[in-house]
C-alpha cells in the first residue's frame, strides 16, 4: 500500500484424513498414537495427526512518517522508525483418547473408550478447562471382550492458537562509515498478548483403565504450544 504502509493476509482451510500419520516404530508428532489396529484400515482411519482446520495469518509493516517540519534533534530521536506485526489464528489439532493396558487380549493394540452423544457432548471437550479438557461423562468403556471401542482415532481437537508477535525498529544512518551504512535498534515481542495456548492433553488422554476404572488425571492439559511472552532487543549494524 502507499504511504509507507502495507499489510497481507492469509485463510486456509484444510482437512487431512489418514490411516496413521507416524512411522511404524515410532510417531514424529506429539499426538500420535501407536499400536494402531494394523488389520483394520477403517478403524485406523481418522483426521491426520498434522490436521488443522482453520489458519489465519496476517502481518504489516509501517514505515512511521516523520514530518518534514520537524527540526533535526527531534527528527534525530523520533524519526525513522519502522513498525512490524504477525497475528496467527488457528484451531486446535486432534487427538485420540484410549483405555490403558491390553483389554483385547495379546493383540497389542490400543483401545478406545465408547462415545455417548447427546445434550452437552457434542464437543467431546471443555474448552479452555486445562485440568480437565476431556468432557468424562461424555465416553464410557465397553465390554473389551465383545468388541473395539467407536471413540476412534483423532475424534477431539485440542485447544487453538493465537498469538501476536510485534516488532519495533529504528534505522540510523552512519555517514562516517559509507553512504548505506546503517544501525539499527530492534525491539521484538513474541506472543505480545502472553495468551496461554493450551497443547492437546496427549500425556492424559487414557480415560479408563482395561477393568473400565476412571485412569489418573484424565483430559488434564501439561504443557503449551507457545512461550509465553519473550521480548528482545537488538543493535544491527550493516555496510
Amino acid at each position: 500500500m502507499s504511504h509507507g504502509f502495507q499489510i497481507s493476509g492469509n485463510y486456509t482451510w484444510a482437512k487431512n484424513i489418514d490411516i496413521g500419520s507416524g512411522a511404524v516404530a515410532a510417531d514424529q508428532y506429539t499426538n500420535s498414537v501407536t499400536g494402531l489396529l494394523w488389520y483394520c484400515q477403517s478403524c485406523r482411519r481418522g483426521l491426520a495427526d498434522t490436521d488443522v482446520r482453520n489458519n489465519i495469518t496476517v502481518d504489516y509493516l509501517w514505515n512511521i512518517p516523520t514530518p518534514a517540519s520537524w527540526a533535526s534533534p527531534l527528527k534525530a530521536v523520533l524519526g525513522n522508525w519502522q513498525a512490524g506485526g504477525i497475528l496467527t489464528v488457528e484451531n486446535g489439532r486432534p487427538f485420540t483418547v484410549l483405555m490403558s493396558g491390553d483389554p483385547l487380549g495379546g493383540l497389542k493394540v490400543q483401545q478406545h473408550p465408547d462415545r455417548i452423544f447427546g445434550p452437552g457432548c457434542e464437543t467431546g471437550v471443555n474448552p479452555g478447562n486445562a485440568n480437565q479438557y476431556i468432557k468424562l461423562q461424555c465416553f464410557t468403556p465397553p465390554d473389551p471382550s465383545t468388541r473395539y471401542g467407536d471413540a476412534g482415532r483423532n475424534t477431539l481437537i485440542g485447544p487453538g492458537l493465537i498469538a501476536l508477535d510485534f516488532s519495533l525498529f529504528k534505522n540510523i544512518p552512519v555517514k562516517l562509515i559509507s553512504e548505506a551504512s546503517n544501525l539499527q535498534f530492534r525491539f521484538e515481542c513474541f506472543n505480545c498478548t502472553n495468551r496461554v495456548n493450551l497443547s492437546p492433553p496427549v500425556d492424559f488422554n487414557v480415560l479408563f483403565d482395561k477393568t473400565g476404572n476412571l485412569a489418573a488425571s484424565p483430559g488434564l492439559i501439561d504443557t503449551t504450544t507457545t512461550t509465553s511472552r519473550q521480548i528482545q532487543l537488538a543493535l544491527k549494524l550493516t555496510w
